[in-house]
């Protein structure tokens, strides 16, 4: 055992616990989930709850817990840490049992909800459910709904999970390559890790994606895929339908696939902002001018910027471009619960301009944006030696092209 990992929370591997990417892991098995839906394992749960299994105190809290619980302590441990992990992303999943990677590939509560959204009213069969965080959202929702996974653990774990939130759906052990049903909206979350590693090609899914859509090519069907997928190879791939890219919380969570007989509208990019509760499609015009700045510079949500629809966006706000290929926008007034930057100054970037313009207005705080420039924001940050007690926002960008290229900076004072 190395020194300083925590005893109690890595054992043999045919006791199922390992070690990933660096990561100290718990894999549970069907006994585990068990003893961990028992009289007996919630009240250990409780108990173990009470620790406070910080990274300071970990080795001493499961060498206490080690003693009431023996080998029991791991998965104890595990389900607590992850239960409080879960809080931010699954506000709902009190009690719920969860693995490290299957929570770390849950969708967002927010995401999910929206999605089953989509689908109400509908046959839904999620056929990679995991521990249920979409299908909980989806049977709430669908007319009905049910749940495979090829993991059995994971299955045992959707239905303590289910049982929780109060929802009702069918559960079986199923390849989501091989469909048991028939009629129904299949929806499916590949998985995009390996341990700790990332798969970026859509092809080493699991399930691959080209399998996926040439299993459900006759169906009406949902896949979540990476925020960054390249979306010229899933048209390679042959999807025909709608992507949607989905934000919260200020960054983008997911691009997802919906077959022709999903799409909204005529659109086949959208970009869904649940922050503000916007929704904006390619079917949209994207008439959007190019002119120096106004009163207000935005820096439109990701979502907007990854599914290419910036000009449709300010075509929508009556905003106009800096630079046709930058994706910082303009305007005179702000779009509503949209944060933006009022331009006080507009500047060269040369370091010696920018530090007496900071200066001269007591700035001390410094937020830096940056599009089109290669700029290092904390390294430049520093060399401006900031001193005051304001704050402001710099953006930096480039406008135009070839000879007549020039980097700017734009001071400004944010909205909020």
């Amino acid at each position: 055992m190395a020194p300083g990992r925590p005893e109690g929370l890595v054992l043999q591997r045919d006791d199922h616990r390992g070690e990933a990417g660096g990561r100290v892991v718990v894999a549970f098995g069907l006994d585990d989930v068990r003893f961990l839906r028992s009289d007996a394992g919630r009240a250990a749960l409780s108990e173990v709850a009470g620790l406070r299994l910080t990274d300071s105190s970990l080795v001493a809290d499961i060498a206490s817990a080690r003693k009431s619980f023996g080998d029991r302590t791991g998965v104890l441990v595990e389900t607590v840490r992850l239960r409080r992990k879960a809080v931010s992303k699954i506000p709902h999943a009190d009690g719920w049992l969860f693995t490290d990677d299957a929570l770390q590939q849950a969708t967002a509560a927010p995401v999910a909800a929206h999605r089953a959204r989509r689908l109400a009213g509908a046959l839904v069969h999620d056929a990679t459910c995991s521990i249920g965080t979409e299908l909980a959202a989806l049977a709430d929702r669908a007319t009905f709904a049910i749940g495979s996974d090829v993991d059995p653990v994971r299955l045992a774990m959707a239905s303590h999970n289910l049982a929780v939130a109060g929802r009702a759906a069918a559960l079986c052990r199923a390849d989501a390559l091989r469909p048991v049903t028939a009629d129904a909206v299949v929806v499916v979350d590949p998985a995009r890790r390996s341990g700790a590693r990332r798969r970026f090609d859509p092809r080493a899914y699991v399930p691959p994606l080209d399998a996926l859509l040439e299993v459900l090519r006759r169906r009406d069907y949902v896949v979540k895929c990476a925020p960054g997928i390249d979306f010229a190879v899933v048209a390679e791939l042959g999807f025909s339908g709608e992507i949607e890219v989905t934000s919260l919380g200020g960054s983008v969570r997911e691009a997802c696939l919906w077959s022709e007989g999903l799409a909204g509208g005529g659109a086949r990019r959208r970009a869904t902002m649940l922050d503000t509760g916007e929704e904006i499609g390619d079917d949209e015009p994207d008439d959007c001018p190019v002119a120096p700045a106004g009163r207000w510079i935005v820096d439109p949500d990701g979502a907007v910027v990854r599914s290419g629809l910036v000009r449709h966006y300010a075509a929508r706000h009556g905003l106009w471009q800096l630079d046709p290929d930058i994706a910082y926008l303009s305007g005179d007034r702000l779009p509503d619960g949209v944060r933006g930057f009022e331009v006080l100054d507009q500047l060269p970037l040369r370091e010696q301009s920018l530090r007496q313009a900071l200066s001269a207005r007591g700035v001390g705080a410094l937020e830096i944006l940056v599009r089109g420039v290669d700029v290092d924001p904390d390294a430049l940050r520093t060399r401006l030696r900031l001193r005051g007690e304001g704050s402001a926002t710099l953006v930096l960008t480039r406008l135009g092209s070839g000879a007549a290229s020039r980097t700017t900076a734009f001071l400004c004072r944010p909205s909020r």
